[in-house]
C-alpha cells in the first residue's frame, strides 16, 4: 500500500464549470473560467452526493378530518408534516425532471400507492373530480383543481391520504412514513429507475457516507484480550496526520479510561462537534503518549494503492467527497518515481457517486478539455464540464480497468480519459448509466433523488444504455484475448469497430442499436485477466499506442443539430 504524503497538488486544479443550453454539443475546450457551481443550486450527483435543501413550498392548507375519522385514528399521522412534504416533493419535481410533468400526474401517480398498501382502497378521476373509494363504497370525492395547480393537488393529496388512513388498517400499521414511502414508490414507478424517496433514517446514513457524518477523529476501533485497539486510520481523517497507526492501543479518551468497555462504546466517545478537541491516550512498544485531535467530518476512504516494477495499482471504490484530493496525494507520490512506466486505474465495481469529483479527477490527467456534459430540460442541469490545470503525471501510459459493475461517475472518468486518448479502457462493456441524479431534502428529513439531466462523454456520445466500451475486451475468452494483444503489437484494434460505432451513437440511441454495439464485448464481472492485459500494455508501447488509436479524432463524428 502507498502511503499518503502530507503534501498535496490540489490547487493546481482549475474545474471550470460552464452553464450553457448543450444538445448534441462535440467535444471542445472551452476558454478556462474558473467558476464553482452556485451554492443555492442543487447539487448533480450520479448517484448519491450532498445537496442543499430545496426551500419548502408554502404548504397547502390542510382539510378537514373526514367524516367517521376519530382523533386516535389520527394521533400517529401529522397532518402539516404530510402536507410540506408532499408540496416540497411536488415543487422540488416540477421544473427538474427530464420529462415535463403536472402536479396532478404527479399526484394522481403517488395516490396509487393507496392501493398498492391496501387494495380495497382505488382512487379515480371521473369526470371534473377525483374519487377515493373502498370497494363499492365512495369515502371521499373532490373536485379536481387546474392541471398545474400545485397548492390545489398537495391540499386534495392530502385530504384524501387523510380519509384513507381513516378507513384502512393496513395504512395504520404501516405509519406515517409508510404512507409517504408508498406515495414516492408509485408516482417514481412512471419515470426513470433511479429517481426516488429515501426515508429520513437511511437518508441520514447515506448522507453520512457521503461527507463522513458526525464529526470524528478517522479512527477504526477493535479490542483484544487487554484492550481496546486501533485497527484502522483513515487517510482523510485527523488521526492520519497525528501519527496514529493500526496496532496502537487506546488507553484513555478524555481522561476516560478505556478498560472493559465496548469499542463501539470507545467510538462514540471520539465523535462530537466538528472542531472541538479531543485527547488521546494511546500507547506501543515503544510506551504510551498523549496525542490532543480536532475532529473532523471524515468521507470514507474511497482510493487505494500499490506499486510493482515501476507500476502504479490505482483502485479507486466511489466517488464520495474526497475521492480527488485522495487521488492526487496517490499521483503525487507515484510521480516522484523517477523510472514510473504507467498508471492502472481500476473502476471495477466502481457504481459511482459525486459527478464533480469524477470530473476533478480526470482534471488531475488531462491538461485541459471537456471531461463531460450534462443535458436537461432544468438550465441549472445544463453544463460543460471542462477542466485545466495540468497533468499530474507527465504523460505516463494510463489503462483503465473497467467491468459490467463499472456504473454512473466511474464510467465518466473512463470515458473522459478514452476520448481525450488519455488512456486506454481494458475489461467489458460497462453498465451504461448516463442519467444523473439532484437531492432534494424533505421536511421530514427524507431525500428525493431526482433525474434531471442525461449526461453525454467528450466525443458527444451518450454514456445512458451504451455504457463504456473498451478498446481492449477481456470478456470473450482467454484466446479471444491472446489474439487481441497479439493484433495490438501488429498495429491493429480488433476493438476499433466497436468503440467507432459507440462513439457515432447520438441520443435517443435505439435498444436494438445499443444491444447491437455492447455484443462486441459482453459486461461481465472483472478477472485476473484484465490486470494481466493492463501490463501487457504498459509493457509493450505499440500495444499502448494501437489501443489509443482504436478513439476516433475529435470532431470525426460530430453531434447532428437541429
Amino acid at each position: 500500500m502507498l502511503a499518503l504524503p502530507t503534501r498535496s497538488i490540489a490547487a493546481m486544479l482549475i474545474v471550470i464549470h460552464l452553464t450553457t443550453a448543450v444538445a448534441g454539443h462535440a467535444a471542445q475546450t472551452p476558454a478556462p473560467i474558473p467558476q464553482p457551481a452556485p451554492p443555492s443550486a442543487p447539487t448533480p450527483t450520479v448517484a448519491p452526493a450532498t445537496t442543499p435543501a430545496a426551500p419548502a413550498p408554502q404548504a397547502a392548507q390542510d382539510a378537514q378530518t373526514p367524516q367517521g375519522t376519530g382523533a386516535s385514528v389520527q394521533a400517529d399521522l401529522d397532518p402539516a408534516l404530510l402536507s410540506s412534504v408532499v408540496s416540497a416533493a411536488l415543487a422540488f419535481l416540477l421544473p427538474r425532471t427530464l420529462e415535463s410533468h403536472t402536479p396532478r400526474e404527479f399526484s394522481l401517480w403517488g395516490l396509487n400507492g393507496l392501493s398498492a398498501i391496501d387494495p380495497s382502497l382505488t382512487v379515480a378521476e371521473p369526470a371534473g373530480a377525483v374519487q377515493l373509494a373502498q370497494g363499492q363504497e365512495t369515502i371521499l370525492r373532490l373536485p379536481a383543481p387546474a392541471e398545474s395547480d400545485l397548492a390545489g393537488w398537495t391540499a386534495l393529496t392530502v385530504q384524501l391520504m387523510r380519509a384513507a388512513w381513516g378507513r384502512s388498517a393496513a395504512l395504520r400499521d404501516g405509519g406515517g412514513g409508510g404512507l409517504l414511502q408508498g406515495f414516492f414508490d408509485e408516482l417514481f414507478n412512471h419515470m426513470d429507475p433511479y429517481s426516488r424517496y429515501v426515508a429520513p433514517a437511511p437518508a441520514t446514513t447515506d448522507r453520512d457516507t457521503r461527507t463522513g457524518g458526525e464529526a470524528g477523529t478517522g479512527l477504526t476501533l477493535g479490542r483484544d484480550a487487554r484492550s481496546v485497539l486501533i485497527t484502522g486510520v483513515n487517510a482523510n481523517g485527523p488521526a492520519w496526520p497525528a501519527g496514529l497507526s493500526t496496532g496502537q492501543r487506546l488507553y484513555a479518551v478524555n481522561g476516560r479510561a478505556t478498560r472493559d468497555q465496548t469499542a463501539g462504546t470507545v467510538a462514540q466517545w471520539l465523535l462530537g462537534e466538528a472542531g472541538s478537541k479531543v485527547t488521546l491516550l494511546v500507547g506501543d512498544a515503544r510506551g504510551r503518549r498523549t496525542v490532543v485531535l480536532r475532529r473532523a467530518s471524515v468521507p470514507p476512504e474511497t482510493v487505494f494503492a500499490y506499486a510493482a516494477d515501476h507500476v502504479v495499482v490505482i483502485r479507486v471504490t466511489a466517488f464520495s467527497a474526497d475521492t480527488a484530493q485522495e487521488m492526487s496525494q496517490y499521483l503525487d507520490q507515484a510521480s516522484d518515481d523517477a523510472h514510473l512506466r504507467g498508471l492502472v486505474v481500476d473502476l471495477r465495481g466502481n457504481r459511482g457517486g459525486v459527478l464533480q469529483q469524477a470530473v476533478t479527477t480526470s482534471a488531475l490527467v488531462l491538461d485541459r478539455g471537456v471531461a463531460a456534459i450534462t443535458n436537461g430540460r432544468d438550465p441549472q442541469a445544463n453544463h460543460v464540464w471542462a477542466v485545466q490545470g495540468g497533468d499530474m503525471t507527465g504523460g505516463v501510459p494510463i489503462v483503465v480497468l473497467v467491468d459490467g459493475r463499472t456504473a454512473s461517475a466511474a464510467e465518466i472518468l473512463a470515458a473522459a480519459l478514452a476520448d481525450h486518448r488519455r488512456a486506454v479502457v481494458v475489461g467489458s462493456a460497462t453498465l451504461g448509466k448516463g442519467l444523473v441524479q439532484t437531492i432534494g431534502q424533505m421536511p421530514d428529513g427524507g431525500e428525493l433523488f431526482v433525474t434531471w439531466s442525461r449526461v453525454l462523454a467528450p466525443l458527444g456520445w451518450p454514456l445512458q444504455g451504451l455504457g463504456v466500451m473498451p478498446q481492449l475486451c477481456t470478456s470473450r475468452g482467454e484466446a479471444d484475448l491472446a489474439r487481441q494483444l497479439q493484433d495490438l503489437a501488429a498495429g491493429q484494434d480488433d476493438m476499433r469497430d466497436a468503440v467507432h460505432a459507440a462513439r457515432a451513437a447520438r441520443y435517443p440511441v435505439p435498444v436494438s442499436r445499443i444491444l447491437e454495439i455492447r455484443k462486441f464485448c459482453p459486461a461481465a464481472i472483472g478477472t485476473d485477466s484484465d490486470l494481466d492485459a493492463a501490463r501487457s500494455l504498459l509493457d509493450n508501447p505499440a500495444e499502448y499506442r494501437a489501443a489509443l488509436d482504436a478513439i476516433p479524432d475529435e470532431g470525426t463524428y460530430a453531434p447532428q443539430t437541429e
